[in-house]
């Protein structure tokens, strides 16, 4: 396999870029944000129905104002990294072979070996690479021909690297 291709100096790509790897690195701030509002807002509800609402009305009130903070801070996050990264687009590619993905930026260049990959998943637009429990970096699905796309998803899938939906 040796799929290149190239990555246009486009002024949104970096922003993309850096909202998908932010939204899967906080992705559980919302699920327990989710949860603290939920029992605050029951607390509030219980100790408000209940004989002995004054006593921890502060802390449930607490519980879902947190719940609610950290619901708010990925998507926060995701706004500023788009922001933030508008200004670093530059032309790039990718070469990915067997062996390796190495990526150019500018005059910077990189590569992850596909023996430390420990699994991708798979977005409209981008797969996205772990390396141990992190996300180190994407692929750009929609700059890949059709063609490229599907041999690379047949030599992932061969590999058990693609989670599963």
């Amino acid at each position: 396999m040796h799929i290149r291709f190239a990555v246009p100096a486009d002024p949104a790509y970096p922003g993309r870029v850096a909202a998908v790897l932010s939204g899967v690195r906080l992705r559980r701030f919302g699920w327990i944000g989710a949860v603290l509002a939920a029992v605050g807002a029951l607390g509030l509800v219980v100790a408000r129905t209940s004989g002995w609402g004054g006593r921890f009305t502060t802390l449930w009130l607490a519980l879902l104002v947190g719940g609610v903070l950290s619901m708010l801070y990925a998507p926060w996050v995701r706004w500023r990294a788009r922001r933030r990264s508008a200004g670093y687009a530059v032309e790039g590619g990718y070469d990915i072979t067997d062996d390796n993905i190495m990526m150019r930026s500018g005059s910077e260049s990189g590569g992850i070996a596909w023996d430390g990959v420990a699994r991708v998943e798979e977005t409209p637009e981008f797969w996205i690479v772990y390396v141990g429990r992190m996300p180190a970096t994407v692929i750009p699905r929609r700059l890949m021909s059709a063609g490229d796309d599907e041999t690379l998803r047949a030599f992932m899938a061969g590999r058990g690297l693609l989670t599963p939906r």
